[in-house]
């Protein structure tokens, strides 16, 4: 490899990772300029633009919720006449408008919890939970897709019939038994990566519409 070609490599190299930077601190800035605690804030709200999943007066529950940008994000979206529940297992600090519940949300009973703040109905459930992550790729992801499965299932009892899901989940081997179990309760469904996501990152998100009901859902 003649020296020239390696520093053009080389170039193009730090090029890509000065690009990546650039984009990380992009949203890292646009999240404290406007006022939200987080840099995934944007993922939703790419979520929002391509597949509108929540609307004006909506019941949204919000899994997984800490830091709470999330909750800022559809707490404006839903409105004055919208609800939105958000729960973590970790505390959470007060956003206007947004009712907070801290527990584990693979908790059945904690589960119910969410259901009666939500009056036992909601338009939307999103979850963005993640597990606290080791470093063992195979660990993570069957963390993470037991997150999802739980999500799934508040969903299933919570949702209206059309009622939409979204699930943060970590790729893997496990990934298409849930998204095939999400399709059984649900159509359309799409596997969706917003641009706000780190190159790096091995997440992605399952985009779920139109609840088929809870008898169809069983």
């Amino acid at each position: 490899m003649s020296i020239w070609y390696l520093n053009l490599v080389l170039e193009r190299s730090d090029l890509s990772h000065w690009r990546q930077q650039q984009r990380k601190e992009l949203y890292f800035q646009k999240a404290k300029q406007e006022g939200y605690r987080a840099r995934s804030a944007y993922k939703l709200l790419q979520i929002q633009e391509k597949f509108h999943i929540i609307r004006r007066g909506d019941i949204v529950v919000d899994l997984g919720a800490a830091p709470g940008s999330w909750s800022q994000v559809t707490v404006e979206l839903v409105g004055g006449k919208g609800r939105v529940i958000a729960l973590d297992l970790q505390p959470l600090e007060p956003i206007p408008g947004v009712t907070i519940l801290q527990g584990d949300m693979t908790d059945p009973a904690v589960q119910a919890q969410v259901i009666a703040l939500a009056g036992g109905r909601a338009n939307v459930v999103l979850s963005d939970a993640a597990p606290s992550t080791t470093g063992i790729k195979l660990r993570d992801h069957v963390l993470s897709i037991e997150l999802g499965r739980a999500a799934l299932a508040v969903a299933k009892k919570l949702l209206v019939p059309g009622g939409n899901l979204v699930i943060k989940v970590f790729e893997g081997e496990d990934l298409p038994g849930l998204i095939h179990d999400v399709k059984m309760a649900f159509h359309p469904v799409k596997m969706h990566t917003p641009p706000a996501t780190r190159n790096e990152s091995w997440e992605a998100f399952i985009v779920a519409q139109g609840f088929k009901g809870h008898r169809n859902a069983d």
